[in-house]
């Protein structure tokens, strides 16, 4: 995996600890460790450490450092809610890979719950409809320029995002504009995700009016 994309997820998701394989009690595991103090075995990872690294080695085999872009034997990737107990920042890093995994032809499908995720790719498509630049991109991903992540961009800026919401009814929905203003609640409201936010939103205002008023 690429330096760069790498470096995001030690900073947001493991912090000053490295991901390591340890042989020490003669049988491999995979442990954290620091510069000092002893390693950390999986039950005391984080919640989202522990949900992430399974999704990380499925990524890691799906995207080999070598000449070979991607598994040939695989044309779709399903990824299910990747922001499962991580901070927005290391959300931002996971997404990252799902780029990458787009730049080397993969079809990607991610189910979430999370407001960051669909911020990304509203963000996305709002550059595609309105002349978006590899820089902005770059920006919004948290990703510094370099031949490797301007490559990234494009394929971003080229790529086909499709939202969908599904009903507890069973219906499925397409609301792949994701504009926050349409007058269709299920579209606005990003399928119910930005609902309390909004609504919290709402309360605060009529309370500072009212204090105003007062």
């Amino acid at each position: 995996m690429s330096a760069v994309l790498r470096k995001p997820l030690e900073e947001h998701i493991f912090g000053e600890f490295e991901l390591r394989t340890d042989t020490s009690t003669h049988q491999r595991r995979l442990v954290l460790q620091s510069n000092a103090g002893p390693p950390l075995p999986y039950l005391v990872w984080s919640a989202g450490q522990r949900e992430f690294v399974p999704l990380l080695l499925g990524l890691y085999w799906l995207l080999p450092p070598s000449k070979t872009p991607r598994r040939w034997d695989f044309d779709s990737v399903v990824i299910e809610e990747p922001e499962a107990g991580l901070h927005p920042n290391g959300i931002g890093a996971v997404i990252n890979l799902v780029m990458e995994l787009l730049l080397r032809g993969y079809r990607v499908c991610v189910s979430t719950h999370s407001p960051h995720v669909l911020d990304i790719f509203w963000a996305l498509r709002f550059f595609q409809q309105n002349n978006g630049q590899p820089k902005d991109v770059l920006s919004l991903l948290g990703l510094e320029a370099t031949h490797k992540t301007k490559q990234l961009a494009k394929a971003a800026l080229a790529g086909d995002f499709r939202t969908y919401y599904f009903a507890r009814n069973g219906k499925v929905r397409d609301i792949s504009r994701l504009d926050p203003g349409s007058e269709d609640i299920v579209e606005g409201g990003w399928g119910g995700l930005t609902e309390f936010s909004g609504r919290v939103g709402d309360i605060v205002a009529d309370v500072a009016n009212r204090n105003e008023k007062s």
